[in-house]
């Protein structure tokens, strides 16, 4: 005997008489798909706040040395750009790019151990989230006791702002890896590295992409705790310059440069978080 012929719902509906039909309900037209805004749209606010800020200094609201206008902050910027400006940009960038490569890669692979073994996670974690409260500019005194004025205390205190929230994104995004899809792998037959590339790695991706944002940005943060304290180039310099000398322009000028260099670094990371997770299908790609 030939088994019965499989048929399909839609074939099924329709060899049915028309007498046994239902009203059926209107459905639902589709959503439009709105097309995401345009990246200028960001700029609105900015704008609005320094037309707002140059009105109000103009007409005597603010006073000028507390609160110069943004006219007179992009003239400094100008002079300091014919000066030594660069230098300064360089400087606080490069200290940023190694502190933060060796703060993620250090989280990374504390994370991935803590992640993978309960014993590690019960021996470390517990330090390492004492640690992470401990403010920045805590960490300054000791490193300037332990490794003097030079470039080594600024590299570790921006590593340091780094790794933690490194170690907790690639921590909790493999610990929370779900155990359906090691059990998969396991299944078609894995090596753990194997298992670790196709597996967990795509799995806590978004979580240690997360992670790495955000220890960029605190890379920035203690860059300018480390450079604050001691010093003789870069933005955290130019702050403490325009603070001794009374210079409120100059401090603007320099928040405004480490603004936008925060900005520029985080949109290349983000550029990298949509390479890497471009698989995803969450509302941001649906927009």
């Amino acid at each position: 005997m030939t088994p019965p012929a499989l048929h399909s719902s839609i074939d099924l509906v329709g060899r049915q008489p028309a007498a046994d039909h239902a009203p059926s309900a209107p459905v639902p037209a589709p959503a439009v798909r709105r097309g995401r805004p345009h990246p200028a749209w960001g700029l609105l606010l900015p704008a609005i706040a320094l037309l707002g800020v140059e009105l109000l200094v103009r007409g005597g609201a603010v006073p000028a040395h507390l609160l110069p206008p943004p006219s007179e902050i992009a003239a400094t910027l100008a002079q300091l750009a014919h000066a030594d400006l660069l230098w300064h940009v360089l400087a606080s960038s490069l200290r940023v790019a190694a502190g933060y490569a060796a703060g993620a890669l250090l989280g990374i692979a504390i994370g991935a151990a803590v992640g993978l073994n309960a014993r590690i996670a019960t021996l470390l974690d517990p330090t390492f989230q004492a640690l992470r409260a401990v403010p920045s500019l805590a960490w300054v005194p000791l490193l300037l006791l332990w490794l003097g004025i030079d470039e080594a205390p600024k590299l570790v205190l921006i590593a340091i702002g780094a790794f933690f929230p490194v170690y907790l994104g690639a921590a909790s995004g493999i610990a929370g890896v779900d155990r359906k899809l090691v059990e998969v792998g396991r299944m078609y037959r894995l090596g753990s590295v194997a298992l670790a590339r196709r597996v967990l790695l795509p799995a806590a991706l978004p979580s240690l992409m997360t992670g790495l944002r955000n220890g960029l940005s605190l890379a920035w943060m203690f860059m300018v705790a480390a450079e604050l304290i001691a010093a003789s180039r870069g933005l955290g310099y130019l702050l403490s310059d325009g603070r001794e000398t009374g210079r409120a322009d100059i401090v603007l000028a320099a928040i405004l440069l480490l603004a936008l260099l925060g900005k520029a670094s985080d949109t290349l990371m983000r550029r990298l978080e949509s390479r890497l997770l471009a698989w995803r299908d969450d509302l941001a790609r649906a927009a």
